[in-house]
């Protein structure tokens, strides 16, 4: 694993791709923990800032091109732009199960599925991950322990998350 191929990439390309991974990042902190306080709100702006740099700034990469100038991905990030925006709504709206919804999905597949096509062959990432000579079986078996603890992680939080919503219901 080097990043170098990241750091000899385009500028547009290193700030989409380490303003994604802080949105990773904070996303992840803001779906696990309380909801609705003070902090819950500060993180959520700043995550749908993240969020709209990483989808606007997409706009500028045109590594694929199958029309024009874009591609499939910039279809997600119109996605991820309308959903930030109908979430954000349904907040200012008090409408908290929707508002809770559309940003789970956002962050699932604008930023988990969307991150795993990053890591194609031929993409940057795949190369970072991997390096110039591809995916051999040992760095496969590496990467897959990586992805393996990272879902692992995500079930655990999902489910003391789970739990606590249920602690939470059955008081009420």
């Amino acid at each position: 694993m080097s990043l170098d191929p990241l750091l000899r990439a385009s500028p547009v390309i290193q700030i989409h791709a380490v303003v994604a991974f802080i949105a990773m990042l904070v996303g992840a902190v803001q779906l696990s923990r309380k909801k609705g306080d003070w902090l819950h709100r500060m993180m959520g702006r700043i995550w749908v800032a993240l969020m709209a740099v990483v989808a606007l700034s997409s706009f500028f990469i045109w590594t694929i091109r199958l029309w024009w100038m874009f591609s499939p991905i910039h279809l997600i990030s119109v996605f991820t732009l309308a959903m930030l925006w109908i979430g954000v709504n349904h907040a200012r709206k008090h409408d908290i199960k929707r508002h809770m919804r559309t940003m789970e999905y956002t962050y699932f597949l604008a930023l988990v599925v969307t991150g795993l096509l990053t890591f194609l062959p031929g993409r940057i990432m795949y190369i970072v991950a991997f390096g110039e000579d591809g995916a051999t079986p040992q760095k496969l078996e590496i990467f897959g322990g990586i992805v393996g603890l990272a879902a692992i992680i995500a079930t655990v939080i999902a489910i003391v998350r789970r739990r606590r919503a249920g602690a939470e219901a059955a008081t009420l």
